[in-house]
């Protein structure tokens, strides 16, 4: 059963570094392991440990249509210095080509509902394409990202998918990424040097100040602080 092999995996996860269990991941979903980049912090990481050791796990990525010119710029040098494929989805035009049409190239700040329904095209839609088949499902999250990353397992199910999802950097901190980076001379967005956390479509970012929640540059005309786009929602 599908919560047996969780419970094998999350065991031996703390027994292992990132990479042996990486392998382990490559080895036990054979052509079914997709890790999803957004080319932030923590996704550089999780790309620099599968490229450098050859590791046989799909790297893929979602392009909005809506992200920030520096997000493009460390897509290229990620490509440039690893020499390896990361696999781009790209939106349905049809659902986008409506909403625009209907509501206007801003509709997301005009109420939460429209912010979704935004989201789901621009990235749920994608994602479950980039994941139809896949059997795990590697993601950057961290614990201390937001209060409904807390209490998360390196091992979990992804109920709406059904299928096991590994956060292998779930247990650092962001001093710790950002150390890993700079030890191994990995390509980063130079925006996350401008106080820019958490990176994602360019009209829905923006830099946060010291003491704000990592979350807090992510939708700030929210009032909410458990904001996620859909692709993460905890079960």
């Amino acid at each position: 059963m599908i919560e047996n092999t969780i419970k094998e995996l999350n065991a031996f996860a703390k027994q292992k570094d990132m990479a042996q269990v990486l392998t382990e991941i490559a080895n036990k979903f054979a052509g079914k392991a997709v890790f999803t980049t957004s080319f932030g912090y923590e996704d550089q990481v999780i790309t620099d440990i599968i490229f450098k050791n050859n590791i046989d796990i799909k790297v893929v990525t979602l392009d909005t249509g809506r992200l920030f010119k520096e997000t493009y710029k460390v897509f290229s040098q990620t490509l440039d210095q690893y020499k390896k494929k990361i696999q781009v989805f790209f939106p349905e035009k049809e659902g986008i080509e409506k909403m625009v049409s209907k509501k206007g190239p801003y509709s997301f700040y005009n109420s939460v509902e429209n912010r979704k329904e935004c989201c789901f095209l621009r990235k749920v839609i994608p994602l479950n394409r980039a994941l139809e088949g896949v059997e795990c499902w590697i993601t950057g999250i961290r614990a201390d990202q937001s209060d409904n990353r807390q209490g998360m397992e390196y091992f979990e199910l992804d109920v709406q998918r059904q299928i096991i999802k590994y956060n292998p950097l779930l247990a650092w901190t962001l001093d710790e990424v950002k150390n890993h980076i700079k030890k191994n001379h990995i390509p980063y967005n130079v925006l996350h040097d401008k106080n820019f956390v958490s990176i994602g479509c360019e009209p829905c970012t923006r830099a946060i100040k010291p003491g704000d929640d990592f979350r807090a540059g992510r939708w700030w005309w929210e009032d909410n602080s458990k904001k996620e786009c859909g692709l993460h929602s905890h079960n």
